[in-house]
């Protein structure tokens, strides 16, 4: 009767013949029918059966899945940067040497990103695809990582997803998902840290050797793309002592000495390797800070302006930093409020849960050796009074904070702990009586609201400060000015030779000289100008990247005073002409507008420099580079038959002429 029922209603289930024949099946059949069909349904739907099966990891996963296409979206309207043009230029400029890849760069000691980044550039050169791909993988793996870590260290619970969304859409780590160059930095060192962590958890539960050897391997990892990953070494021995030992601190201590010897003998070594490798590193001198003061600012806007308005949906409001990512600027009025969520949080996760105090304890810890690593690294440069403020010194702290988190609320999971505040007993002996159940149901229920209006409002201020970043993460002076140069190329004449000058220094910053110069930005573009170092008429790139007409301007001759002629060369000898003002030793452009009776080599002198082009008859100009000091410059003739004048000598720089 079942098998006559199911193959009816097949046909006729959608018409009253068919209800009243499920009518007319009697009750057992038809719940036997029933139950047939809820089995079919969820053989034939496996991803419903999955989702049923832990709802917490399929919206973990769901969350994991927005945030990597929130932030590729972002990254894609974002372009290459300062720092970007410059390691492209050199890895299209040079080989895959040992040279290359162990250079310090900007302080960075990064052979692993110098790898990809020669790989890439070689891919398509300034394309963004190869590179937002690139940042796109990591970030999937790196929050991936981060969730399974999240699921094995903390006991289980939708609380789970609090964690996980303050890694997932946290301000603070948004460039290291859009610019390439921070996130070849920064995306390997946070997974590196996922699995330092994981590693030494897996070590704690098992005592098993091999997860020292994982341990050892994740912080090579790290260290391979940033030098900051000789941080991990001290993070993970404060978790050792706070997370995974237990009694009072010289007892921590203690234990986790003996119990993870094997994983801090293997760092050590690593470590008194690595430090003088990097040590013995060109250009990675310290830049130790130049007043107290300057340390107390710095100090006071990581933490108070950057840290804890991130963490909590800031900062809000973004500042315009040119090409590269924007500085945070967290309206006052909310920065306040945010250190007072903190601090609730804190104190009450602590009354609740003894671990809590640990986890807070070494989130302290680590923010203390991140501000220690930057004032005595980075406070000395010309950027050490904006180096509080500056979101990506604190993405990896963004990983730890969230760990913390999760830990203070939800505990670990394979530990059992007394609650950190017991119901008090008076001196008799017999406790006092447990409040009324409504009393605790309106107090449950009060907490509960406040939470929720509280996630409620940081996760308003995540989506805020995001699509804030967004906004400013548009505009990219440097992809304008490539696109329009890669055009004015193609529609140039067929041996258009420029003079090169140096790109505007929002696209690529003075700093950076020589890799600010033009022959070395174009260097990985599609179309190649050709540059010269003379030339009769001289043409090149303004600041917006069209072709225009040359000049030079900088430090003029003295006016001549022979008539009709101003300063006028004899055969034989120099002539000495003094410069309105000194140049001092630079690369300088030098442009000469003279009166030749015939054709001549002359030969031109700036201090100890030496010049020599040929004049040509009649009334010409030319432009020609030199680098040289001096406050006069000499010239002198090959042919005596030939005579030669002049009024306008500049030693200078290239400008556009104006229109």
């Amino acid at each position: 009767m079942v098998r006559f029922c199911r193959h009816r209603t097949g046909h006729y289930g959608r018409s009253a013949y068919g209800i009243l024949l499920i009518m007319s099946v009697p009750a057992d059949d038809l719940a036997e029918y029933s139950s047939t069909l809820q089995q079919e349904s969820e053989e034939s739907d496996p991803i419903a059966r999955w989702i049923d099966a832990d709802r917490v990891r399929a919206v973990s996963l769901a969350l994991i899945v927005v945030s990597v296409a929130w932030r590729a979206a972002i990254a894609v309207r974002g372009w290459f940067s300062q720092d970007e043009f410059v390691i492209a230029a050199r890895a299209i400029d040079t080989g895959l040497t040992p040279g290359y890849l162990f250079e310090v760069f900007n302080g960075h000691f990064m052979p692993g990103g110098l790898f990809l980044a020669w790989l890439l550039v070689r891919v398509d050169g300034l394309e963004g695809w190869p590179w937002v791909l690139l940042l796109i993988v990591g970030q999937a793996a790196v929050s991936v990582a981060f969730y399974r870590l999240l699921r094995a260290l903390l006991r289980p619970g939708w609380a789970l997803l609090v964690p996980l969304c303050m890694f997932l859409f946290s301000p603070l780590t948004l460039e290291v998902s859009s610019l390439w160059m921070v996130g070849l930095l920064i995306l390997p060192v946070q997974l590196a840290m996922v699995l330092a962590v994981g590693a030494l958890m897996r070590y704690d539960r098992t005592g098993r050797r091999r997860h020292a050897v994982g341990l050892l391997v994740a912080v090579l990892l790290g260290l391979a793309f940033d030098t900051k990953a000789l941080l991990i070494v001290p993070l993970v021995a404060l978790l050792a002592v706070t997370l995974f030992s237990v009694g009072g601190p010289i007892a921590s201590v203690w234990s986790a000495i003996r119990r993870f010897w094997a994983g801090w003998v293997a760092l050590a070594v690593l470590t008194a390797a690595y430090v003088p490798l990097y040590l013995s590193r060109p250009a990675s001198r310290l830049q130790e800070p130049e007043s107290p003061g300057g340390v107390v600012t710095f100090v006071v806007d990581l933490v108070g302006v950057n840290l804890v308005p991130g963490l909590l949906g800031g900062p809000w409001r973004w500042t315009y930093a040119g090409d590269g990512p924007p500085l945070v600027d967290p309206p006052l009025p909310l920065v306040w409020p945010a250190w007072a969520v903190l601090l609730t949080l804190v104190v009450v996760t602590v009354r609740r849960r003894a671990v809590a105090r640990r986890a807070w304890l070494l989130l302290l810890g680590y923010v203390a050796m991140v501000a220690g690593l930057f004032i005595v690294t980075r406070l000395g440069n010309n950027l050490g009074s904006l180096a509080g403020l500056v979101p990506r010194y604190l993405s990896d702290v963004v990983v730890v904070a969230a760990l913390c988190a999760g830990v203070a609320l939800l505990g670990l999971r394979d530990r059992k702990e007394p609650a950190a505040a017991q119901q008090p007993v008076p001196p008799g002996g017999v406790p006092q009586a447990v409040p009324p159940s409504t009393r605790r149901t309106r107090a449950s229920m009060v907490a509960l609201v406040a939470a929720g209006v509280v996630a409620a409002a940081v996760a308003a201020g995540n989506i805020w400060s995001i699509d804030r970043f967004n906004d400013v993460w548009d505009t990219k002076h440097g992809r304008d000015y490539l696109t329009t140069a890669q055009a004015e190329l193609a529609a140039a004449p067929p041996g258009t030779v420029l003079l090169e000058g140096i790109v505007p220094d929002r696209v690529v910053a003075g700093f950076f000289h020589p890799d600010n110069l033009q022959s070395h930005f174009f260097r990985a573009a599609a179309r190649q100008p050709v540059f010269v170092t003379e030339a009769v008429d001289g043409w090149m790139f303004d600041d917006n990247g069209r072709i225009r007409p040359a000049t030079v301007q900088g430090m003029d001759i003295v006016p001549g005073r022979v008539a009709n002629c101003g300063h006028r060369v004899a055969a034989g000898r120099a002539l000495r002409i003094p410069l309105e003002a000194p140049a001092n030793d630079w690369p300088w452009w030098v442009h000469v507008g003279y009166l030749s009776s015939g054709d001549s080599p002359v030969t031109f002198r700036l201090g100890e420099a030496t010049y020599t082009f040929e004049a040509r008859s009649g009334l010409n100009q030319i432009y020609f580079k030199l680098q040289g000091q001096g406050d006069a410059v000499e010239l002198r003739l090959s042919d005596p038959k030939v005579t030669f004048c002049t009024q306008k000598i500049t030693v200078g720089t290239l400008t556009p002429r104006a229109s």
